[in-house]
């Protein structure tokens, strides 16, 4: 038997939501045991395709970080950790990029000071500059 895909389990979170119509328009003609019966079936049903779809659905991969677990948990929006998030890795970006500028305009420096103080390395040192992704 193949493995279950996304569309499966799409297919019966389908089956569940009609079955929650279902529930709720029972429910909501309620009026009889005749209905109570009805209403007893379709909870059944529900809880069978629940069951399907617990099944279907734990062998997938799924790849959630437990920090948005968390967050749902608590009530939050994961919209709002995603933004953050991403906010956070900006700044990291922003700052290394920083630090790898600071260290070209050194290694640049450093290279003409070095020229400058034993031009007999100027060959040498021009091949390391370049080397490491300078001129």
């Amino acid at each position: 038997m193949a493995p279950p895909s996304l569309d499966d389990v799409e297919e019966q979170i389908r089956l569940v939501i009609h079955d929650l119509y279902k529930i709720q328009a029972s429910a909501h003609g309620f009026q009889d045991p005749e209905t109570s019966r009805a209403l007893q079936d379709h909870i059944k049903t529900l809880t069978n395709h629940l069951r399907v779809l617990i099944q279907t659905a734990t062998p997938l991969p799924t790849q959630i970080p437990p920090e948005i677990i968390a967050y749902v948990d608590e009530g939050r929006n994961p919209d709002i950790y995603t933004r953050e998030f991403v906010e956070l890795a900006q700044r990291g970006n922003q700052y290394l990029k920083g630090k790898s500028e600071a260290f070209k305009n050194f290694r640049d420096a450093l290279a003409r000071e070095i020229m400058g103080a034993m031009p007999d390395t100027k060959e040498e040192v021009e091949r390391v500059v370049q080397e490491t992704g300078g001129r």
